[in-house]
């Protein structure tokens, strides 16, 4: 399979070597489509039919950069359409949604990815885009954490995280939950992101806030914030659901414990509350809005202008039969509505 896929490391432990900075907030910048005059009884000709045009072959080379966020599902899109189109080559890369929007606005890539919203200042500098899926950032803490049975029962209200992650308020897991019994230490270790992306900016809209007033240790990507939690018995951080949760089994990965959100705030988690344990679950929670927006929140695919040539071909795709692999993929489809007009705009 023609198919090169550029990704920013091998493994979480490289990326966390890399990325750890002592520092909060985020850094500004990262199908194969391929006749004459018939006799009709004796001596008879009928007139020539017009040869139906054969569709061209669709071949090329598409260049993707962008949110962590969508790089596992522009794999199973890009190999899907590949099976369709062999001679379509990609080069795709992770390195969040700032490298992306900055890599489409300067035309190093035909597809930015972006996993937050478009500012009016970046399409104003020509960027064009269309909702591709639908996924959510979640709170992650360490699956040692010695106050686990509590973070399953009670979970943590909006202005508990908005007490780690903006004021600084609560400094020890003790702090959200008095009266709980734990041994060891207890102190509160907080995680960010370090680079300009989706995931940071999502949950600190969901805090009332910007990437850059989060406090904690940075790290870059998605896979380094996990590891970085995944190490740490007292951490606390966040991921896109791709990350906190195993694409083969589905469960929550190996060391993470993703933090319930007490939506009501009564203090326990209650039972339509509970969609954590299993991807499915919290997929359908988010596609039925009862997971909050956000932090969930659509997933953007960006060009500087309109999308032209192949991968105009490949976005119209995933807006069509594209969004069949969504669901599978840990994902939700884009609403029929929003795919029309999305549609409509790349026509």
């Amino acid at each position: 399979m023609q198919h090169t896929i550029r990704t920013p490391s091998l493994t979480f432990a490289a990326l966390l070597a890399l990325g750890l900075l002592a520092a909060c907030g985020g850094s500004a910048s990262r199908p194969s489509l391929t006749a004459t005059s018939t006799p009709q009884g004796s001596g008879s000709l009928v007139a020539a039919q017009p040869t139906p045009t054969a569709a061209p072959e669709l071949k090329g080379t598409i260049n993707v950069s962008g949110a962590f966020a969508l790089y596992p599902l522009m794999i199973q899109w890009s190999e899907e359409f590949q099976k369709l189109h062999p001679n379509v080559r990609f080069n795709i890369s992770a390195g969040g949604a700032g490298k992306g929007m900055s890599d489409a606005l300067g035309g190093l890539v035909e597809i930015g990815m972006v996993s937050r919203e478009i500012s009016p200042n970046e399409v104003e500098r020509g960027a064009f885009y269309v909702a591709s899926a639908i996924d959510a950032v979640v709170p992650v803490t360490n699956a040692a954490n010695p106050l686990r049975e509590e973070i399953l029962s009670k979970g943590l209200r909006r202005e508990d995280f908005a007490n780690i992650w903006i004021t600084g308020k609560v400094t020890d897991w003790k702090d959200l939950y008095p009266g709980a019994k734990a041994f060891g230490d207890t102190a509160l270790h907080v995680y960010t992101r370090s680079d300009a992306a989706g995931a940071p900016e999502t949950w600190a809209a969901y805090l009332g806030k910007k990437q850059e007033n989060l406090l904690g240790i940075g790290v870059f990507g998605d896979p380094g914030l996990a590891e970085a939690v995944r190490r740490d018995p007292v951490g606390a951080g966040f991921n896109n659901v791709g990350y906190a949760y195993d694409a083969s089994a589905k469960k929550q990965n190996a060391g993470l414990l993703v933090i319930p959100i007490d939506i009501n705030g009564n203090g326990a988690i209650d039972p339509d509350e509970n969609f954590y344990e299993d991807r499915a679950d919290l997929v359908e929670a988010i596609a039925n809005r009862v997971y909050p927006y956000p932090p969930a929140r659509p997933l953007y695919l960006v060009g500087k202008g309109p999308f032209t040539g192949v991968a105009k071909e490949f976005v119209t795709w995933i807006l069509t039969d594209g969004q069949k692999f969504n669901i599978e993929s840990g994902y939700v489809p884009i609403s029929q509505d929003r795919i029309k007009s999305d549609l409509e705009k790349l026509q």
